[in-house]
């Protein structure tokens, strides 16, 4: 959340420029051709006219829309990037070049629209910020793990700051940043501060 304070304060002629996942956004460009839901805490970012959103999913890119369901097997996305864990969808072909060259346009687009800040999909295979699914998530026992999504890791490791639509904590501080008569809800939290996180990966 800290690099959140840092940012600086935006204005209509100088607007803080976000990367998103097209999702979050109402884009119908999920694996079924839906938006997987509504996002306030999202929406509420493309709402202000001191913020420049930047649309994109990786996802679609690569495999088009509708398309099937992928997960990461043997690792994190940061595994993917450095060949150490593969990319596969529900009947088992492998994505992982597809996915590998959608983080590439991913952070070629954050470079050059200088993103400041990427809010991207939480879980995805692909935007994952936090915590992302170890296999499939159509296992009889399908389990989580801590890490970030192919994209998600790509942009992390090139210096681009990325936080998820359930940061909670971290978009209040994003709004009063972009808005200084938001009034930050101190009872909200980020993901890794939520009580399933914390059961389930034991901290």
């Amino acid at each position: 959340m800290s690099y959140i304070n840092l940012l600086r304060t935006p204005t209509a002629t100088h607007p803080l420029r976000v990367l998103m996942s097209a999702c979050l956004s109402g884009i119908a460009c999920g694996y079924d051709s839906t938006a997987n839901g509504t996002y306030p805490s999202a929406l509420k970012i493309i709402g202000y006219d001191n913020v420049n959103v930047i649309k994109f999913c990786p996802e679609d890119h690569s495999f088009g829309t509708p398309r099937e369901m992928c997960d990461i097997h043997g690792g994190t996305g940061i595994d993917v990037l450095e060949g150490r864990a593969k990319v596969l969808t529900d009947s088992g072909i492998d994505w992982t070049d597809g996915m590998i060259r959608a983080s590439e346009k991913m952070l070629e687009i954050a470079l050059n629209e200088r993103i400041e800040l990427a809010v991207l999909m939480d879980i995805s295979a692909a935007c994952g910020s936090q915590v992302i699914y170890s296999g499939s998530r159509f296992a009889e026992n399908k389990v989580y793990q801590i890490g970030a999504g192919v994209c998600a890791a790509q942009l992390i490791r090139n210096g681009i700051k990325v936080i998820s639509q359930r940061d909670y904590a971290s978009l209040e501080v994003l709004y009063s940043k972009i808005d200084p008569t938001h009034a930050i809800d101190t009872t909200r939290t980020d993901h890794h501060e939520t009580e399933w996180y914390k059961t389930y990966f034991n901290k």
